[in-house]
């Protein structure tokens, strides 16, 4: 297993085992649309179940198209992430974290989708009547890898520059 593989893995499998675990934790534990306050008007666990995408974009839609859409964006979106994972130097260990997490978050959502059709949501924010659209583990995996690939690459590291040669 070579050293990209090797950084990959444990990454996208925490992701996808946390994901998991929390989504069956929120299955077992409440009731559909039962919300649980945590911190009094900022945040709740609350089950629901997303049909849709970020922000239940497409939740309108048929099942049937739901699951062919979501299906083949997500096999598309993977095989891109594989590509630019085996594009990435060995030594971009920010864009390798942020390709993993992309890739765990993914596949968790995935599992879902495959398994019930919908994705499980309960992590609800929000300040008194305002709410932010609810999200899981894989969710924040893939908006935090997103953000870090972005400031990666639009922002890169800027080259030492080389010392000024001292004049005799």
């Amino acid at each position: 297993m070579n050293r990209k593989t090797r950084f990959l893995l444990p990454i996208s499998l925490s992701i996808i085992v946390l994901d998991q675990i929390t989504k069956i934790w929120v299955e077992k534990n409440f009731k559909l649309h039962e919300s649980v306050i945590v911190i009094d008007g900022y945040f709740s666990f609350t089950y629901i179940l997303n049909p849709g995408a970020a922000f239940g974009f497409l939740g309108n839609q048929g099942e049937t198209f739901r699951m062919f859409f979501f299906g083949i964006v997500s096999v598309i979106a993977l095989i891109l992430l594989g590509l630019f994972f085996r594009d990435t130097e060995k030594e971009d260990t920010v864009a390798l974290t942020a390709i993993s997490m992309l890739f765990g978050g993914a596949i968790g959502n995935m599992i879902d989708r495959v398994r019930l059709g919908e994705v499980i949501d309960f992590l609800d924010f929000y300040i008194g009547e305002h709410h932010w659209p609810a999200f899981n583990v894989a969710d924040s995996a893939i908006t935090v890898g997103i953000s870090l690939l972005m400031i990666h690459l639009f922002f890169p590291k800027k080259e030492n520059p080389e010392p000024l040669e001292t004049k005799k």
